[in-house]
């Protein structure tokens, strides 16, 4: 036996062949790469933000009295359910970006602890978009983290994202959905995982793909340093830098999404959404 030779008994060698999918998972190799990635990605990744600091305009009357992330969906908050998919993947260190009725969420969230995770807040005293808030964090990031969007409901196997995010060692990772009807969203431009453009709502017909911004990003601390001060926007002044470095990527996911911007997708997801497990 090699030095650098391991030995697996013959039954664990069986569950590790269970992961190969002939996609991302093509060999025996790939499955105990993924594992292994999976089992210390925890180490790699330990904090999220979740921007919730917007009016909920498209959701008026209702936001008119409660702030969008506590919309419930099967009687939890809207924004209850991501940091349930956040904790289930062992990511509990989150910071939440709070503007309007931002006072509600810290006296409906508290500190986390009732949620088993540990919740701090960043204030925008005036709307930053999808960027802005992250040169409020308190001190820069030191590796990878997490970015939510606050209105979306995503089931999404966190560990694999990284291990996407890593092997192509790109700045960032955006998770891609498909859709039936792309042609109402920005619709991603791929060559191969890499992200080269959005097409922003483009004629039903012509759209370069069916995959769309799912609103969860995987980032380096060093894409802070793209976001303009003020107000800004990822997928208008940072995404498209990125992708013209080639720094912006794709992760391709199958598990449950739904968009909660309108009363029409509100009523979809509440039918539709399987609570996190």
């Amino acid at each position: 036996m090699c030095a650098n030779s391991i030995s697996i008994d013959e039954e664990i060698l069986e569950e590790i062949d269970e992961f190969i999918d002939d996609d991302r998972i093509k060999n025996r190799s790939d499955a105990v790469n993924f594992l292994l990635s999976r089992a210390l990605s925890s180490t790699r990744v330990r904090r999220a933000l979740i921007l919730a600091g917007g009016k909920g305009t498209r959701m008026r009357p209702f936001t008119y009295e409660i702030p969008k992330p506590l919309i419930p969906v099967h009687e939890k908050p809207l924004v209850q359910h991501i940091i349930e998919l956040l904790r289930k993947n062992g990511i509990k260190n989150i910071t939440m970006s709070i503007g309007y009725m931002g006072d509600r969420i810290q006296s409906r969230l508290g500190n986390g602890s009732d949620l088993n995770v540990r919740i701090e807040y960043i204030v925008e005293e005036e709307e930053l978009g999808t960027a802005g808030s992250l040169h409020l964090l308190k001190e820069k990031p030191d590796r990878s983290f997490f970015m939510f969007n606050g209105d979306v409901l995503a089931n999404i196997e966190l560990h694999d994202m990284i291990h996407f995010h890593r092997k192509n060692k790109g700045l960032a990772t955006i998770a891609l959905t498909a859709v039936d009807e792309p042609s109402r969203f920005g619709v991603a431009k791929l060559e191969g995982d890499k992200i080269l453009e959005f097409v922003e709502k483009p004629e039903p017909g012509k759209e370069p793909s069916k995959f769309i911004n799912a609103g969860v990003y995987l980032l380096e601390p060093e894409v802070i340093d793209y976001v303009p001060e003020g107000r800004s926007m990822m997928e208008t002044d940072v995404f498209p830098r990125l992708a013209k470095e080639g720094n912006l990527y794709g992760y391709k996911f199958k598990g449950q999404w739904f968009d909660t911007g309108t009363h029409e997708a509100y009523e979809k997801a509440i039918k539709g959404w399987r609570d996190i497990e």
